[in-house]
């Protein structure tokens, strides 16, 4: 039974739940939100499987007077919108063929069927409106056991979708207690290569979730000495690196953040490593170029070292020279924890000092638009940024006569 049922009893899950019933479609809650529910965790995407076809269900969506999006008709899927909140409903399925990437499917209306092709056990319950559980598999029992087994041959499951094998590590890093299951760290191991077939997309995915895991560094490990790691980000490699991030984001109460812990695992990374994890894990330029930082924040960090914190983060993102200043102390054990604290304590409410000069005020002076303009400029910047921000604009064009005449 489930434990915490104000999922089912909210207002939105309510809605979509009247406008099925009122067309007579049978349906159950299925997947992470049963898990979730049965173990007490949060519960944020509630998922639903029907007997019935996605058509009656887009009908029966609308005519309950709800939004009702056509996710992947193909595959059975529409997405019901109630209250702004997605809803998927998923007719139930089974497999008619698999490469390993990609599943051509068709409709059943036998329930264990359709849990038989899902990955794990823990993850084919189902609930009714009452949230009592129906498990075909033991999953409930692996659940509250912290067990990830797959349901089934592990390697034919596997076989069906290699992304299984990163999910298989996911979910544990999540879930699991105690050792991996014996049959499917085997099969994951026999079957890594089969990694490669996937997209980067797919794979940065599931290598994030597991990333934002408590603790991920166990798991991690597991995938190093497993030969998946291999065929993901070969030099994410610094297990003991990413523990001590881990600690260091506790200390700091920040919450998991995956790009950072990945920057722990391969080091500050060069302009080249960055771009090689941009292909390999199909990264946002955004991304990269916050890697990319981590290992050019040399002058910023000594400031930093200092307690010269304002000048350190003027002109840059805040949040980077504080991931870049963790590194480093990672690394090197510098900047000390308490100085990382101040910093860190202190971003939330930083506001960067507007410089008191412009353009404008330097034609006033007599300086003509060109290459002296701009060189003049940043000289009393630079000056104005080292003494702390402190001069205000009349000492700044002070400074101006100063330069101008020096």
């Amino acid at each position: 039974m489930i434990k915490d049922r104000s999922w089912i009893d909210a207002k939105s899950t309510v809605k979509v739940i009247a406008a099925l019933t009122a067309a007579g479609i049978d349906f159950r809650f299925v997947g992470g939100a049963v898990r979730d529910g049965l173990l007490g965790r949060p519960v944020s995407d509630i998922d639903l499987a029907t007997p019935s076809k996605p058509e009656a269900v887009m009908q029966a969506v609308q005519t309950g007077g709800l939004k009702a999006v056509a996710t992947g008709l193909k595959h059975g899927t529409v997405t019901a919108i109630a209250d702004g909140r997605p809803f998927e409903i998923t007719t139930l399925r089974r497999d008619v063929e698999t490469d390993g990437r990609h599943a051509v499917v068709a409709f059943t209306d036998d329930w264990r069927e359709d849990a038989a092709r899902r990955d794990f056990t823990m993850n084919a319950l189902y609930a009714g409106r009452d949230g009592a559980v129906t498990d075909y598999f033991g999953g409930a029992a692996d659940a509250m056991a912290g067990r990830v087994r797959f349901i089934g041959d592990a390697e034919a499951r596997i076989a069906e979708d290699a992304l299984r094998i990163l999910r298989f590590f996911r979910f544990h890093a999540h879930y699991g207690q105690g050792a991996l299951d014996t049959a499917g760290l085997a099969s994951t191991t026999k079957l890594a290569g089969m990694i490669d077939r996937l997209s980067g997309e797919r794979v940065r995915v599931e290598i994030f979730k597991t990333l934002t895991a408590a603790d991920p560094a166990p798991v991690w490990q597991a995938m190093i000495d497993a030969g998946v790691m291999a065929h993901v980000v070969p030099a994410a490699s610094r297990v003991e690196n990413l523990s001590t991030m881990i600690a260091l984001e506790r200390a700091l109460r920040l919450p998991p953040d995956p790009l950072r812990r990945l920057a722990a695992l391969t080091g500050p990374p060069s302009a080249d490593a960055a771009a090689d994890l941009k292909t390999r894990l199909r990264l946002s330029n955004g991304a990269v170029n916050y890697l990319d930082s981590l290992a050019r924040q040399d002058d910023r960090l000594k400031l930093v070292e200092r307690g010269a914190f304002g000048r350190a983060l003027y002109g840059a993102e805040p949040d980077w020279i504080r991931d870049a200043a963790m590194l480093s102390a990672v690394e090197t054990a510098k900047p000390a924890p308490k100085t990382l604290a101040q910093l860190s304590l202190l971003i939330p409410s930083w506001v960067q000092p507007r410089f008191p000069l412009t353009g404008a005020d330097l034609q006033k002076a007599g300086v003509e638009p060109g290459p002296d303009m701009g060189r003049l400029l940043g000289a009393i910047e630079e000056w104005w940024i080292t003494r702390d921000f402190a001069p205000d604009r009349t000492a700044c064009l002070e400074r101006l006569e100063l330069l101008r005449n020096a």
